[in-house]
């Protein structure tokens, strides 16, 4: 694949931060976007086609793993999420700076397929933190929030090989941001 942009992936736990994170450096960092995702799931109430994913038909996501159309993708919570090939390769072709919100999962699976790209983990104060966070977004059972606790606990343990790993303190967005975009702005004039 050829680069005029950098891939830069974002990782984090459920509830702790990513899109709030990845929507402020968009305004910060020069010719970026967001790199939309492909899903089975169908869209919840104020999703957008082409905005918030890619929604297809769990048949058509099955089709497009046949024909190598990802490279990547995972099955999570009775859906699929993958990011596919061409909607990449166009994204960075046009952009200094493509993000990606994605899991640790995928992130490996992109560094398997040899795609370059700047990873950064958003770390959790805590867990207990992070539950709180989960638990005053509201509208999922507690049996959910131990769930992705759960898998929180695997994310964290599994992002060791991120090249930056950085606390999302709670109440501190703006100084992750500052934080991030110090990392960020350099690489994207280097690419």
């Amino acid at each position: 694949m050829t680069n005029k942009g950098l891939l830069i992936i974002i990782s984090a736990p459920s509830g702790n931060g990513k899109d709030a994170v990845i929507e402020a450096l968009l305004k910060i960092v020069p010719s970026s976007t967001r790199l939309i995702t492909t899903t089975s799931r169908p869209p919840r109430p104020g999703n957008i086609e082409g905005v918030d994913y890619y929604f297809i038909s769990k048949e058509d996501f099955e089709n497009k793993i046949k024909n190598e159309e990802f490279l990547e993708y995972n099955f999570y919570a009775g859906n699929y999420y993958g990011t596919e090939k061409k909607i990449l390769e166009d994204n960075i072709k046009k952009n200094k700076a493509v993000f990606l919100n994605i899991d640790v999962n995928g992130k490996h699976n992109l560094d398997k397929a040899k795609v370059k790209n700047l990873s950064i983990f958003l770390l959790p104060d805590s867990l207990e933190i992070l539950k709180n966070r989960i638990r005053q977004r509201g509208g999922i059972s507690e049996e959910l929030i131990e769930e992705r606790i759960k898998t929180a606990k695997y994310e964290i343990e599994n992002s060791l090989d991120y090249d930056y790993r950085i606390v999302n303190e709670n109440g501190k967005l703006d100084e992750t941001i500052d934080k991030l975009a110090k990392i960020i702005l350099p690489a994207t004039n280097d690419s």
